[in-house]
């Protein structure tokens, strides 16, 4: 009896972890046939019509590089907040700037402004206390994304990676970085990394709005509504945006759909900055097509500054047919490279929480922004050469040429490739 009993719980926990690490929706198994390149309007049209959002007129953007940037911005729209104040982030832990932010947002909150901030309680789990109690006795209204209780067990694998602040429903900021130490400074050493987050202004704003509603209507049932929210946007510059979001509860194929739409629509370049690049076989061979059809194809990753050697293995495992085709892929020097950036034939620039590897694409719940804007592009492009300068190439024989140690350490780190 007791033999029974336990197999059945070995079983019944063996159904959960299954459940978690393949989520619960059919997966994406075809290549897309290439029908228009990016220029032509039927791919701005599709991308509204399969991913959800429509890409609107009239916004501009700014991009902010590396905390000492990216802090300043955010900090200055909270202070000078009026109305409301919805702050979506992964990581939220401690330090001099976790503070900061808490007391920017205990500040607004009892000058009466509607603040509302959502953490992943995984992600976030680090919070300083002091941070958190500040925040909650001025009213700031914080929620965890599915805590971890044995009731929830189910959703332990999801969580949000989403990284959105929008102030006023006016002003909008999404992209790589997290509230913690470690995204300060100026990315001058090890200790303070690489990354990039943009400011965003238009009617865009509002799909920007939508997405943070999205997970702060599951985690409270409230549904914040009205003009403080959702004010009237009118055109503020010439860019064409769209902020769509992703969930294995509802559309987790739209990441990797947007991605498989942006490379097999590709007719000259492919610029990718990815903080963890582990390509499934499907998107491998999206990328080997396009080199096949004469893309050039750079992808800049972490070097040996990074936050996992579990994903840098796994990664290098991928890089063989793709370096053989002739892709560049170069790895960045100086610190931990936190970037998700994609530049696509100089015109589309997508940006925001997206990781390129599989639990971005189909197990977290993120959040993208894609820019259609061909300056914005030719500014994004100068970035990325500038990181690439500081970056080293691997070639196709050096791949080869790996230890053997390291080459088993990559295959067998491949092997979970679909966590990663």
């Amino acid at each position: 009896m007791f033999a029974f009993a336990a197999a059945a719980v070995l079983l019944a926990l063996a159904g959960i972890v299954a459940y978690n690490l393949v989520g619960g929706e059919k997966r994406i198994e075809r290549r897309l046939d290439r029908l228009y390149s990016l220029e032509d309007p039927q791919f701005a049209r599709e991308l509204g019509v399969l991913l959800g959002p429509p890409v609107v007129d009239g916004n501009r953007y700014r991009v902010l590089r590396n905390g000492d940037e990216i802090f300043p911005a955010m900090l200055g729209a909270i202070r000078a907040a009026r109305k409301t104040i919805n702050f979506e982030s992964y990581i939220y832990w401690s330090g001099d700037i976790g503070h900061e932010f808490a007391q920017a947002l205990a500040e607004r909150a009892t000058a009466g402004v509607s603040v509302k901030v959502l953490l992943d309680a995984v992600g976030s789990s680090k919070i300083d206390k002091a941070a958190l109690a500040l925040m909650t006795s001025a009213g700031v209204d914080v929620r965890r994304y599915h805590p971890v209780r044995w009731y929830t067990i189910g959703k332990l694998n999801n969580r949000t990676h989403r990284k959105v602040l929008v102030v006023d429903g006016r002003i909008g900021f999404t992209g790589g970085v997290g509230i913690a130490p470690e995204w300060t400074g100026h990315a001058q050493d090890p200790d303070h990394w690489r990354d990039t987050h943009f400011e965003v202004e238009g009617p865009v704003v509002g799909q920007m709005q939508s997405v943070f509603l999205d997970n702060w209507i599951k985690v409270s049932g409230a549904v914040p509504h009205g003009p403080d929210y959702f004010p009237e946007l009118p055109p503020v510059g010439n860019g064409r945006a769209q902020m769509f979001s992703s969930s294995p509860t509802g559309g987790s194929e739209s990441m990797a759909l947007m991605y498989h739409l942006a490379i097999t629509a590709a007719a000259r370049s492919i610029d990718l900055s990815a903080a963890y690049f582990v390509p499934d076989a499907l998107t491998e061979k999206a990328l080997l097509a396009a080199l096949a059809r004469g893309v050039r194809v750079r992808v800049i990753v972490p070097g040996e500054h990074i936050d996992s050697e579990t994903v840098r293995s796994a990664s290098r495992a991928r890089w063989g047919e793709l370096l053989k085709a002739g892709a560049l892929i170069a790895e960045y020097a100086p610190t931990m490279y936190h970037c998700k950036v994609l530049i696509v034939d100089d015109l589309l620039v997508s940006v925001g929480s997206t990781n390129f590897d599989n639990r971005s694409f189909r197990l977290n719940d993120e959040a993208t922004l894609n820019i259609l804007d061909a300056a914005f592009a030719a500014q994004q492009t100068r970035i990325f050469e500038e990181d690439l300068k500081l970056s080293r190439p691997m070639t196709h024989q050096a791949w080869l040429n790996r230890p053997w140690q390291e080459r088993l350490r990559d295959r067998l780190a491949s092997l979970i490739g679909a966590q990663l």
